[in-house]
This record gives structure tokens, C-alpha cells and sequence, in this order.
């Protein structure tokens, strides 16, 4: 069972994020760009125990009037259905938008997918990994072009490489679970504690 306490919760997700979400090399970002840092939450946020301590800690950041959590697939579809379900679990009408990356191409044309509430309903967008903050802007845009009102983003991890300002320049608050800079801590202070309980061999 998740911890209850929300400190406690974070501490229990922090060595999860840093052992299976965080990698240090030379990679390619979405964005482009090259980094020595690889963050991949899915492995946590489709893991049942990692989505069931994410989820209370995000819906805990979810606007109070907020009629729904949304967010852009791939990377935020477990997440709002998490969070959708933590919500009904403590009698919180809260429901969950999928975001596609393009309209759909048959039927309805729909970019949005799940239960809409009524134009000018607030929604509350969730990330799992904010870098230059393009993905949860184009969530943002689509659900600000369907006519909801949306003034804050909600990410597992902030990378702190300029979506903070990209999303106040938008017009939007960022919450983030954890700082790219604690994730890479914790996932060095865990490579150090493996390597001093190695076995040592002598001739």
C-alpha cells in the first residue's frame, strides 16, 4: 500500500523516479536539442504502485474548481486517468481528456477525447516531463480553443530548461513534483550507495 502521508508519498517516489525513470549519457531530446540527461516517466506512471503514489500527489496540485485534468498522449494518459480515479476514490467530480496530437481522422474530427464538461469549465493540464514546455502548450492551446479555461500545468518533473518561463510567458502556473536537479541526485546517490556495497575481490 502507498504511504498515506503526502511527504511520505514523495519520498517513496523519488528513488522509483530516480532508479527506472532517470538515465545520465549523451542523448537527443524530443525538443531537438542534446543533453546528459534522460528522463522517461512511463516506466513508473504504468507501473501500478508508481501511478498509484503519483496520481494522490498530482491531485493534490489540481485546481479546486477544476471540472477535469488533461493532458497530451502518450505521456499523460496514465496520469489524468490516475488522477480521475484518485478523485472518484475520495468523492471529487473530476474527469480525465486525452489530447491527441492531431485531430482525429475520421468521424468527429475530435482533438479532445473523454467527457467534456461545459465551455468555460476549468481544467487543470498534467505533464510528466516539462523541458521546453512545448507539449503541454499545445494541450493547452487545444483545450483553450474548445473554449476551457486552463491556468495550470501540473508535471511529474520539471527538466529546468526554460518551460517554467515559457509556461508564465503563456500565461500559466507550473507545479512540478520534482526539480530535474533532485532526480539526478538521488539517482547518483544510488549508483554511489551500489558501488560501496559491491563485493570486492582481492588476489
Amino acid at each position: 500500500m502507498p504511504p498515506a502521508d503526502p511527504a511520505e508519498r514523495r519520498r517513496a517516489l523519488l528513488p522509483l523516479l530516480a532508479d527506472r525513470a532517470y538515465r545520465h549519457g549523451r542523448f537527443t531530446l524530443a525538443s531537438g536539442r542534446s543533453s546528459d540527461h534522460y528522463v522517461n516517466c512511463k516506466p513508473v506512471s504504468l507501473s501500478g504502485y508508481g501511478l498509484a503514489l503519483l496520481a494522490e500527489l498530482m491531485l493534490e496540485q489540481v485546481e479546486d474548481g477544476a471540472l477535469a485534468v488533461a493532458g497530451l498522449t502518450l505521456g499523460a494518459d496514465p496520469l489524468v486517468s490516475g488522477v480521475a480515479l484518485a478523485a472518484a476514490l475520495v468523492g471529487r467530480p473530476l474527469d480525465a481528456l486525452i489530447v491527441r496530437k492531431e485531430a482525429k481522422g475520421h468521424g468527429t474530427g475530435a482533438w479532445l477525447e473523454g467527457p467534456l464538461p461545459a465551455a468555460g469549465s476549468t481544467i487543470t493540464v498534467l505533464e510528466d516531463v516539462v523541458t521546453t514546455g512545448g507539449s503541454s502548450l499545445k494541450a493547452v492551446r487545444q483545450l483553450r480553443e474548445a473554449g476551457y479555461v486552463v491556468q495550470r500545468v501540473v508535471t511529474i518533473v520539471d527538466r529546468q530548461e526554460g518551460g517554467l518561463e515559457a509556461m508564465t510567458a503563456a500565461g500559466l502556473e507550473l507545479r512540478s513534483l520534482f526539480l530535474l536537479e533532485e532526480i539526478a541526485a538521488a539517482a547518483s546517490n544510488n549508483e554511489a550507495a551500489a558501488s560501496n556495497h559491491s563485493p570486492t575481490t582481492s588476489n
